[in-house]
């Protein structure tokens, strides 16, 4: 199945059609203004300092703002608005400003430990930032025709192509927070540049093997291993038997899985996928299709262990199940999985907004 891209679909009435129209008037703006109060878009200017009153830029705040304006540029191609184009020129060609010479971009890493870049990849978020900015671009470009952001994130793209691989001078790493992996093919997807292709299959294949790189770059930067069981790099990929640890990263992962398997039209990563599908939704997920019963460890437990009264079922792994799903549907054509990509969309994804489209349910806490 080839699946229709999100701007050549328009919703004109019905139940999802007046979600669209909360989200383009209400979230949308809601969005911004928290963005821009919090300091996370100004970040960009790179104007904080030691000691000054700005606050300081978080190793995550540069997500938020790719979120944002991902969300505006598919509200654009179904509702265009003269004022919300012009806004997303200003965010975006700040971000653009924030490039560094060789193509780096976060505001973080740049303003505040520009010694420390790509040095701690398991808990940084580093490639996550990168992959929610590589699909803002994408999203932007596709609803504007504007390359400037496309362009900047290709730049960047190109530095990690350099940098992250086996070869001599290079990383081998990848990624702490799987996201990544989805953009970069969608990156690929766009430009038909291979070589994101090629980096997304580094980041998958590389995932788990032995010695384990997280354990190496611990060791070396004297800080404490996170439990490769909770980054789903215990085994490789096609090793991996159940879902663990972090619920959005391994949903993340499945997904970008999912992506290179279609891509490299590869049956081993296609039955990696299922066996993992088959034990996420038969041992691990709720009635509501909410997943990550933990709070503890924002993931999963042991197979059946889905308390009613603890649930967590973080928004973010409702939102990642549904990318997997889509993706195995599109892999197989097979109808189980459009079954359970509804069943979270109109339960665990939804519950996570109010119904007015201003605040999200406090701590993302999904009661079954």
């Amino acid at each position: 199945m080839q699946p229709l891209t999100f701007e050549k679909v328009r919703l004109l009435d019905g139940f999802w059609h007046r979600k669209q129209e909360v989200n383009r008037k209400v979230t949308i703006p809601v969005e911004y203004e928290q963005n821009k109060k919090t300091g996370r878009i100004d970040a960009f200017a790179l104007q904080w300092t030691e000691g000054s009153d700005l606050p300081q830029p978080h190793i995550f705040w540069d997500s938020d703002v790719a979120k944002w304006v991902e969300a505006a540029a598919y509200s654009l191609t179904t509702h265009y608005d003269e004022t919300l184009d012009k806004l997303l020129d200003e965010v975006t060609e700040l971000i653009v400003s924030s490039q560094q010479p060789d193509g780096y971009i976060n505001s973080h890493f740049t303003a505040v430990e520009p010694h420390k870049r790509f040095s701690f990849l398991q808990e940084d978020h580093e490639l996550y930032c990168c992959g929610h900015l590589i699909e803002a671009a994408v999203a932007h470009y596709k609803a504007t025709g504007k390359r400037h952001f496309l362009d900047a994130m290709c730049r960047y793209a190109d530095l990690l192509c350099k940098t992250f691989g086996t070869g001599e001078g290079q990383i081998p790493g990848y990624p702490g927070h799987e996201e990544i992996e989805l953009a970069l093919v969608k990156l690929y997807e766009t430009t038909g540049e291979k070589r994101y292709l090629d980096l997304s299959e580094y980041f998958i294949e590389q995932r788990g093997q032995s010695p384990n790189y997280f354990e190496m770059e611990a060791k070396r930067e004297k800080r404490r291993a996170t439990p490769p069981l909770y980054l789903q790099a215990h085994k490789p990929v096609r090793e991996q038997e159940e879902p663990v640890g972090h619920a959005v990263r391994a949903l993340y992962l499945y997904a970008g899985m999912a992506d290179l398997a279609r891509h490299k039209n590869d049956p081993t990563l296609v039955s990696a996928c299922e066996r993992l599908w088959n034990e996420l939704t038969q041992k691990h997920m709720y009635i509501t299709g909410g997943i990550g019963a933990s709070a503890t460890n924002e993931g999963f437990q042991k197979p059946y262990d889905l308390p009613n009264d603890l649930a967590y079922c973080e928004t973010c792994a409702s939102a990642a199940l549904v990318f997997f799903a889509s993706r195995m549907l599109s892999l197989t054509g097979e109808s189980k999985y459009a079954d359970v990509m509804e069943r979270t969309l109109y339960n665990s994804f939804l519950a996570g907004i109010s119904a007015d489209g201003t605040a999200e349910i406090p701590g993302e806490v999904l009661r079954c």
